[in-house]
């Protein structure tokens, strides 16, 4: 009896340690109601199941008993297990532009392309000569508030002075001058030919047409004046159908006309100078600039005459490039950030003249890519 009595009492203590929480912080897994009843040389003890004491068995065991040894080892619980530490954050990486967000694409030459869409191995894009072609690497433009557009390039040199000036020369120094100015103020600005190559009208006007700028000009040197000027000759010409573009065209042939009168040469000019429109066989606006460009703010500014001697001495000068880039620049951020209204509007003469061949893709050669 007494033996039945000692394995008893070690069961019942086996299974009140293994009742635990699966936690493993020792607390018991809930309250058992039933009762235990454990029978001993001293009597019959009842303890709730669920209680952490354990009647002990009595000092003095008949010689006859086998008693549970003091230092019986208590059942050992398992570790707790922890949660797995959580992975390293991945080091930040750029995600990739979205292809329907490039408008634009410097490619590593630095020649500035309209994009079309998106390949595996790079950016599909219409070419300066207006070619479908993919170029991998550059830097994509999402948006420009202004776009600069020197006129000609490559094997269309423009209007030429008696000493060999070209027009496409003296273009493009003035829209880096004026990028920089613009650039210096805050306005993020695009040109549409980066050095000496030739671009179709098509090319530039998709440029513009890509990025909706708030403002596109296109800048020129003139050739051909009806005759003396006491003054520059400088000519703009806007969209007849836009407030915006006349604005625009006012405000640059107001402050170019300023900085070119502080020189004292024999100017030239067409009697009908200033800032105005000219008009097509059906209406539209003649040149091609700023026809394809309908939709964005565009005017065209003819900022003096290298056809003329004189003039063209002044405009080899690389001050006096800076000072028309500086000029084109101030009538940009004028119509950017006033409501000035602009001067110089005349009423053009008729003119039946072509203005002169060139824009088109025949025989055109692209730059590098």
């Amino acid at each position: 009896m007494m033996r039945l009595a000692v394995a008893l009492l070690f069961l019942a203590s086996v299974a009140g340690a293994a009742m635990v929480d699966a936690r493993g912080d020792g607390r018991p897994v809930g309250t058992i109601t039933a009762a235990t009843t454990t029978t001993s040389a001293a009597g019959t003890t009842t303890t709730p199941s669920g209680a952490t004491t354990t009647t002990a068995p009595p000092t003095t065991p008949p010689p006859t008993t086998t008693a549970v040894p003091a230092n019986t080892p208590a059942t050992t619980l398992p570790p707790a297990t922890l949660p797995r530490p959580a992975p390293p954050p991945r080091a930040a990486t750029t995600a990739p532009v979205p292809a329907g967000d490039v408008k634009v694409l410097v490619t590593p030459t630095g020649v500035v392309v309209p994009v079309t869409g998106r390949e595996a191995s790079g950016y599909r894009v219409t070419t300066p000569c207006g070619r479908s072609a993919v170029v991998r690497g550059g830097t994509p433009v999402t948006d420009a508030t202004v776009v600069l557009d020197p006129g000609h390039g490559g094997v269309e040199p423009g209007a030429t002075s008696p000493g060999g000036l070209m027009e496409k020369t003296i273009n493009l120094e003035v829209v880096n001058a004026a990028r920089a100015a613009l650039e210096g103020a805050g306005v993020h600005t695009v040109r549409t030919r980066t050095s000496d190559y030739r671009v179709t009208l098509a090319s530039r006007a998709a440029i513009a047409q890509a990025l909706k700028p708030k403002a596109f000009v296109s800048v020129h040197h003139n050739a051909e004046p009806d005759g003396p000027r006491p003054g520059p000759g400088t000519e703009t010409y806007y969209q007849i159908a836009s407030p915006d573009s006349k604005r625009l065209a006012g405000l640059i042939y107001e402050e170019v006309v300023k900085a070119l009168a502080a020189y004292q040469v024999a100017w030239v000019a067409d009697t009908d100078a200033g800032a105005k429109y000219r008009t097509n066989v059906n209406g539209d606006d003649y040149y091609g600039i700023l026809r394809t460009t309908h939709g964005v703010t565009s005017a065209l500014a003819e900022l003096a005459f290298v056809s003329n001697p004189p003039e063209a001495d002044l405009l080899a000068r690389p001050d006096v490039q800076q000072v028309e880039g500086q000029a084109v620049a101030r009538g940009i951020l004028r119509f950017l950030h006033t409501s000035d209204a602009g001067s110089g509007f005349v009423e053009p003469y008729p003119r039946t003249s072509p203005a002169g061949g060139g824009g088109g893709s025949s025989n055109c050669a692209d730059p590098p890519l």
